[in-house]
């Protein structure tokens, strides 16, 4: 029976590609948890509170209870939001592994990267460290981490692949027929 592809079997190229995932989600995890760790103990930014790294970039020290901006902040959320985001994780866990190109599976390992980073301060400190503060002047974006810029990363390959991608043959659909009859 050679010759004979075996149909229940994983694609080639699967396992590299669900390690290059897996890798991403690690390396994102370890310097989102690295980078906290030194702006808490190294540049002890809570007793500093801000630090000017650039013209214009800061470090600034912002303990996020909630969400974005703070949304749901309060120890009740908080429960909730390690909750959610660990089904989160576990459900993009299943997409990577089920993801047929690299760029996605790179963007979903970021992202899980950077939820389990956020939880693991949510759990460890009651809410996640954020400190990278952007500005032009006196105007300031919202202060955000490592994992925070992971995500949105993440998201970006995620949005990039599904205007790029090629059908699961590797072929780019077929452009619209333009009908040349005239009624």
């Amino acid at each position: 029976m050679t010759g004979t592809a075996n149909p229940g079997a994983p694609a080639q190229g699967n396992a590299s590609r669900r390690a290059f995932g897996a890798l991403m989600a690690l390396v994102v995890l370890a310097i989102d948890q690295a980078s906290k760790a030194w702006v808490l103990y190294g540049l002890d930014l809570p007793r500093r509170g801000s630090v000017a790294i650039l013209p214009m970039l800061n470090f600034t020290m912002v303990w996020n209870h909630g969400v974005t901006f703070g949304i749901l902040a309060g120890d009740d959320a908080r429960l909730l939001l390690i909750a959610v985001a660990t089904m989160a994780i576990a459900g993009l866990s299943v997409w990577l592994w089920r993801s047929p190109s690299l760029l996605s599976t790179l963007g979903l390992g970021a992202i899980i990267g950077g939820a389990a980073g956020n939880v693991i301060s949510r759990i460890g400190y009651g809410a996640v460290v954020d400190f990278v503060d952007v500005h032009v002047g006196t105007l300031h974006w919202y202060v955000f981490n490592l994992a925070d810029a992971a995500i949105d990363g993440g998201i970006a390959a995620l949005i990039l692949e599904s205007l790029f991608s090629h059908d699961r043959a590797g072929h780019l659909p077929p452009p619209a027929r333009e009908d040349k009859e005239t009624p």
